[in-house]
């Protein structure tokens, strides 16, 4: 497959084999997306062939196409041979006058349903909906009514529905909680057929992957293990080709130089078999990786003082319907600090609160809510705001370039391309509209104007959503180095357990502050963040 004279991959040929579960990695824009359409059938490879499985299951992306349908109704899709089966049921036993071939019909439909485990097909749906985090009392609505997030959480249920031979899931992760996604890490592990998931959660893919097939160099290479053992396995690869190579250049340019020096003597046949030993030397081709990483650095223009927030009984509230209950805390400089909960728990609207009265040098979403309560952000304290709606904090109608030059003009324009280049913004990258950036893009783009303004908070609302692998690395790392004070919710396990030093769970109406690592807190409260284990 290419698009115009970029090769996403060529004479591919691979197996994915039933039992296995492989991760479909490579940065954006390598092709993993397309491949999924390709093996689902969606679009046409432009060159070879798909053979399928019969009963192969794919996670829907478009959230609308069910939404005159009911919840469990859009679950029991999945599985479209039982679904047809049942409608066709419902067809001949409303007809009031059934003939003899009605009735033989029916006895033929009740033995597939029979076949397809249909008889407990909305108890089976319930259990992978509940499973996800979608309340029981949403099971009988219609897809209209629900949000997209939870659309979205529905449409895998679909996905994972009726015991599939194949099962193509393209970020299955994405709007799921860390409860939700430790329930589909199990649920996987015990599926049975063969599963080709896209995810750039790395913590994700070594807990559910058997092997990664990776897209790069133009080709699919298939490795053994989780993502980790991938980029090992990888990297030992491409380092001894390229030993490989210098020995043998080192080789060639010694056997060509005897060949220049006597080829017009009497050596001619000690000549003819170095020119022959040069050809079988030929240095493996060495295709350009696609792998690029950003370098991202946040560094504090001048240090907040040493207490940089209190929190005195803080509560919040959608008109009648309680938020969460008076919350106190106090940070200390470098903390940095990961907020967890079920999805509509309250987390955003915590960080909006905290915000309202801040010193915000980035924008921010209005709060929304009403309550009670003191938020003080202590001496020259600064803050660098991510929004979990990114895109919309950055101004349309201009360029990338222009956009992060307006908050410091006073920066060279080589400074500002410079920034832009460490955010992968090369060449005429930095020119492009900034209604036109993806998700990804538009990610790295506040990480610019971040690194830009210097701020001594960083508060991030689900910065990951739109990042590559390589992104969130980096990220990691960034956060790590940071010698200012972090606010992050994220549903990233490896995200969490490498930066977090306190950990807030919003649950029930309430926040628990634990003081200590993830790690720590998983030991003292059990692996679940809704905080039902610890009660």
């Amino acid at each position: 497959m290419r698009f115009g004279a970029k090769v996403l991959f060529e004479d591919v040929s691979v197996a994915f084999a039933t039992g296995r579960r492989y991760g479909l990695t490579g940065p954006n824009g390598a092709g993993k997306s397309t491949l999924m359409k390709i093996l689902s059938g969606e679009i046409d490879a432009q060159k070879g062939t798909v053979s399928r499985p019969k009963r192969m299951s794919v996670l829907k992306q478009d959230q609308f196409a069910f939404d005159a349908y009911r919840v469990v109704d859009t679950v029991i899709m999945g599985n479209a041979r039982l679904w047809s089966a049942l409608e066709e049921r419902e067809v001949l036993y409303s007809k009031v006058d059934m003939t003899d071939e009605d009735g033989i019909r029916l006895g033929e439909l009740e033995g597939l349903v029979g076949e397809e485990d249909g008889y407990s097909a909305d108890s089976d749906a319930s259990i992978l909906l509940g499973g996800l985090g979608i309340p029981e009392a949403l099971h009988e609505r219609k897809m209209s009514e629900l949000q997209g997030g939870q659309k979205v959480r529905v449409l895998l249920a679909q996905a994972l529905f009726g015991n599939p031979e194949g099962l193509l899931l393209d970020e299955p992760t994405n709007h799921l909680d860390l409860e939700s996604i430790h329930w589909l890490q199990d649920f996987l592990n015990n599926f049975k057929g063969s599963m080709i998931v896209v995810s750039h959660d790395r913590h994700f893919l070594n807990s559910v992957c058997t092997h990664i097939a990776d897209i790069d160099y133009q080709t699919i290479i298939v490795y053994n293990g989780g993502y980790d053992d991938m980029v090992m396995a990888k990297t030992q690869l491409r380092t001894r080709i390229e030993n490989d190579n210098q020995q043998r250049e080192k080789k060639i340019a010694q056997l060509n130089d005897f060949i220049a020096r006597f080829s017009a003597g009497t050596r001619a046949s000690q000549v003819r078999s170095r020119a022959k030993e040069v050809e079988r030397l030929e240095v493996s081709d060495l295709k350009r990786s696609n792998i690029a990483r950003p370098f991202i650095k946040f560094v504090s223009k001048r240090p907040s003082g040493k207490h940089p927030l209190e929190i005195k009984n803080l509560t919040r509230s959608y008109g009648n319907e309680l938020v969460f209950k008076p919350f106190s805390a106090h940070i200390s400089r470098g903390e940095r600090i990961a907020i967890l909960g079920r999805n509509g728990a309250g987390k955003t609207t915590l960080l909006r609160a905290m915000l309202d009265s801040g010193p915000v040098t980035s924008a921010k979403e209005k709060d929304l809510s009403t309550g009670s309560g003191e938020v003080t952000w202590g001496h020259e304290t600064s803050i660098g705001y991510f929004a979990q709606d990114h895109k919309e904090s950055i101004e349309k109608g201009t360029t990338a370039f222009e956009w992060l030059h307006m908050f410091d003009p006073q920066l060279s324009r080589e400074e500002v391309r410079g920034t832009l280049g460490q955010m992968l913004f090369t060449g005429e990258e930095g020119a492009k509209p900034t209604h036109a950036l993806s998700g990804g893009e538009a990610a790295r783009l506040i990480f610019c104007r971040l690194m830009i303004e210097k701020p001594n908070v960083l508060v991030f609302d689900e910065p990951t959503n739109h990042l590559d692998l390589e992104a969130i690395n980096a990220l990691n790392v960034a956060f790590q180095k940071f010698d200012g004070t972090v606010f992050i919710v994220t549903h990233d396990h490896d995200l969490i357990d490498a930066i977090a030093t306190r950990i807030w769970v919003v649950d029930e109406n309430e926040i628990l502050d634990f003081k200590g690592p993830y790690e720590e807190y998983q030991s003292v409260h059990g692996a679940s963040t809704s905080g039902s284990n610890r009660r």
